[in-house]
């Protein structure tokens, strides 16, 4: 296992205010390499919080298809290189088969770029339906879970630069929660810890404090929830791609306020009325 890392670290800056200008301590988040390795070869590395490993390396796997099942997974060993973090995920058999016959099938280097997508059809894939979940909500869980998260952020009090994701489930409220400089990763992270516990992921909704990619609509269909809540917009590839797989999209959640882009009868609102 890698030796814990400082989440945080502290600086000094000058600090300008209406009253002056001060030097003054600030605390900022750390960030680091993070290389996820298949079978002794690195498939892609992500810019991440040195934090919750082997959550990122078990969400990132299921998230990006390269596992059905945690226990495709024979092990996880996080080893820490000093310039960042290398995860080596040892698969079992057919995972590992599978997973060989994948990358001969892409073309071209693997790239950042795309968050370590090595071809457009892999960025591009479909996702898995969720349309079958029968999960509602009303308007209060919608803002419930958001101010719900907002207290579950300690690493983004402490610094005001981080991402989070959450899983909130009707009547119980936020069940699991991760935190990362990483939109995608606070995902990832989150899709890990809910396998590692089991929780269904058709049981709740997830909750993102970031703009709606299609990247994130895509781990959220592979975690199984059938409604994403963000507080920030959506893009037209999101809200295409959970249009077709049978998912909520539910974004610009500030205070009471939201909106809702795709299957609006998962959440009730009352009556109906055209705003601009």
């Amino acid at each position: 296992m890698a030796a814990r890392r400082k989440a945080t670290t502290q600086i000094s800056r000058l600090a300008r205010r209406a009253g002056g200008t001060a030097a003054a301590n600030r605390m900022v988040p750390e960030e680091t390499p993070v290389a996820f390795s298949y079978a002794g070869t690195t498939h892609a590395v992500m810019m991440a919080s040195p934090a919750d490993f082997e959550d990122f390396a078990l969400g990132f796997s299921l998230t990006e298809g390269i596992i059905a099942d945690p226990a495709e997974i024979e092990a996880i060993e996080v080893e820490d290189l000093g310039a960042g973090i290398d995860i080596q995920i040892k698969l079992k058999d057919k995972a590992n088969t599978r997973f060989q016959a994948r990358r001969r099938r892409l073309a071209g280097p693997v790239g950042c770029g795309l968050c370590g997508i090595e071809s457009i059809e892999e960025a591009m894939r479909s996702v898995d339906a969720v349309g079958a979940s029968t999960l509602t909500l009303d308007a209060e869980d919608v803002t419930r879970s958001v101010k719900l998260l907002s207290k579950l952020q300690p690493l983004h009090t402490e610094t005001g630069a981080v991402h989070a994701a959450g899983f909130y489930v009707p009547g119980r409220g936020i069940v699991m929660a991760r935190e990362d400089v990483g939109r995608h990763n606070a995902l990832d992270k989150l899709a890990g810890a809910l396998a590692k516990a089991g929780i269904d992921g058709a049981s709740g909704a997830v909750v993102v404090t970031s703009r709606v990619s299609v990247e994130m609509v895509q781990k959220t269909a592979a975690i199984g929830a059938p409604i994403i809540m963000a507080v920030s917009a959506p893009t037209a590839l999101a809200i295409r791609t959970a249009e077709a797989a049978g998912m909520t999209l539910v974004a610009l959640v500030r205070g009471d306020d939201f909106d809702i882009f795709t299957h609006p009868d998962r959440v009730a609102c009352g009556v109906a009325k055209h705003v601009a």
